[in-house]
């Protein structure tokens, strides 16, 4: 018997999803799967140029792909964004928040500033998103939301003090919406990759002490490549997922489980 007609669960023709921070990086990679698999995926940054990139770039792969600039931090501009949703597209099924700012100090050097803003950025417009997107999902029956959030909010080194506790928020977060919104047919879950050779990291990955170092730490002995996220995103996007709710799935080479 064949096996191909199960391969239909994980078919996303005719919904929308929106991927925050999608110009780039890992964003990228999972808007492009999401496309690749028949969703019409809503490019974000804060950069028109660089959305507009990675638009025609998707666009001349034959990908229903559109632009969505606005910056997260900022709620007036997040409001329109999802206005504008509503005028062009009248609906949402899936929001991937993936847009996450990081300030490597110790909580001693950074400043009050720079706290709120990390919180802000990582968690609070997290927030948002979800509570904007869901709002749209309860009307229309239902959705996903997915959250990008990190090993590193189980995990804990010295001198990274306000990201781990931004992303384990996040965490806190799914949690709590899967509980809120489950009733609503709408799932929430997380992704929580590993150390991933991304452009963002590309000094760390290039540098010959630390890139060796990191990929030592890790059983698979390697950095992740920025494709290997796109799998869990689309699991969860789509009707394969449909009973799973409030759990975060970890994309990290094994990297958490061992010491």
């Amino acid at each position: 018997m064949s096996t191909l007609p199960y391969l239909r669960n994980f078919d996303l023709t005719g919904q929308v999803a929106l991927v925050t921070g999608s110009a780039r990086g890992l964003g990228f990679c999972i808007a492009r799967a999401l496309a690749g698999c028949g969703a019409r995926v809503l490019i974000n940054g804060r950069s028109a140029a660089s959305v507009d990139a990675a638009v025609a770039e998707l666009a001349n792969a034959g990908l229903d792909a559109h632009g969505l600039p606005f910056d997260v931090s900022r709620d007036d501009e997040m409001q329109r964004a999802f206005q504008r949703i509503d005028d062009e597209h009248g609906r949402l099924d899936v929001l991937v928040n993936n847009v996450g700012a990081r300030n490597r100090k110790t909580l001693r050097d950074t400043s009050p500033a720079e706290i709120r803003e990390l919180i802000d950025t990582d968690l609070v417009a997290g927030m948002l998103l979800a509570k904007f997107a869901a709002e749209r999902m309860m009307r229309q029956g239902g959705g996903r939301l997915i959250a990008i959030t990190s090993v590193v909010g189980e995990l804990a080194r010295a001198g990274d003090a306000v990201y781990p506790a931004a992303k384990q928020g996040l965490t806190g977060m799914v949690r709590a919406l899967a509980a809120e919104f489950g009733g609503h047919h709408i799932t929430s879950n997380a992704i929580a990759p590993g150390t991933f050779a991304t452009e963002t990291n590309a000094t760390m990955v290039a540098d010959p002490n630390v890139g060796p170092r990191v990929a030592a730490r890790n059983p698979t002995g390697r950095w992740g490549e920025p494709e290997e996220i796109a799998g869990a995103a689309v699991f969860l996007a789509s009707p394969a997922a449909s009973y799973v709710n409030g759990h975060v799935l970890v994309v990290d080479g094994g990297l958490s489980i061992q010491f």
